[in-house]
């Protein structure tokens, strides 16, 4: 999963895999990711959920991304169920949370992190950069883009992302275009932590509002998210194809 001796043996050695796809189980995402940060490791992270996982056997170049990922963490409640079907007790790692205390993490250090926004609507970005800096007075947002981007104004953005090398590229773009972009992009800062965070920016900027801590806790923020956004009533059927998957897959094994 990485070319690194060093990060591979940091990590599970044997990723355990769900519908094929490797999940990596750490106790600490965040330290792993800060050493990764501190030795200059170029680290693509993957936040996997079900909705993302039945996608991607029918899209094969989502699939070979998220199989070519550094990271792939454990977001959904639906991957956390299917883990502990196969004997895995894990915490969910939802990507919202493990990007903003990477983010907590990269303030408190001696010489703060850079970081850059890309994506979400037109002021959503600065928005929520300037909520963050509220919040965490010593990060450094070197600067943000929406993601409404041009294919003529592309070329002048990514230049920008060469010559300021962010050392963390949070990318909100939906998925599965933003694992798209950074595939197809991270060459331009190639030893930057770089991690899709979907519709983040619009809560941390306070647009939006995350489910209550109920719901985070029993595994339903999927249901707060279609009370939301109803219109993804026909992504979320996903989630009773993965259950039925999870569920054939254990008594196949």
């Amino acid at each position: 999963m990485t070319s690194n001796s060093n990060a591979q043996s940091s990590i599970d050695p044997h990723p355990f895999k769900v519908l094929g796809f490797a999940i990596h189980l750490l106790p600490d995402y965040v330290d792993w990711l800060s050493t990764r940060i501190a030795q200059h490791q170029g680290t693509h992270v993957v936040t996997l959920n079900a909705e993302m996982t039945m996608q991607a056997e029918q899209d094969l170049a989502l699939a070979d991304i998220i199989h070519r990922a550094n990271l792939v963490v454990p977001d959904g409640s639906g991957i956390v169920l299917y883990l502990k079907l196969h004997g895995k007790t894990v915490r969910r790692c939802p990507g919202i949370e493990l990007t903003e205390t990477l983010l907590q993490t990269s303030a408190r250090q001696p010489q703060p992190w850079s970081v850059f926004f890309y994506g979400g609507a037109p002021g959503v970005a600065a928005e929520a950069a300037e909520k963050l800096r509220d919040r965490f007075p010593r990060i450094n947002i070197v600067g943000t883009q929406n993601g409404f981007l041009s294919e003529a104004d592309t070329p002048l953005f990514l230049d920008r992302l060469r010559d300021l090398q962010p050392q963390i590229i949070c990318v909100g773009l939906g998925v599965p275009r933003q694992e798209y972009w950074i595939a197809k992009h991270r060459h331009v800062a190639p030893n930057a932590v770089w991690i899709g965070v979907g519709g983040s920016f619009d809560i941390w900027a306070d647009r939006k509002q995350r489910a209550p801590a109920w719901f985070c806790d029993n595994h339903l923020e999927w249901m707060y998210r279609l009370y939301q956004e109803p219109w993804r009533w026909r992504r979320m059927l996903a989630l009773p194809q993965f259950a039925w998957r999870s569920i054939l897959e254990k008594f196949r094994h």
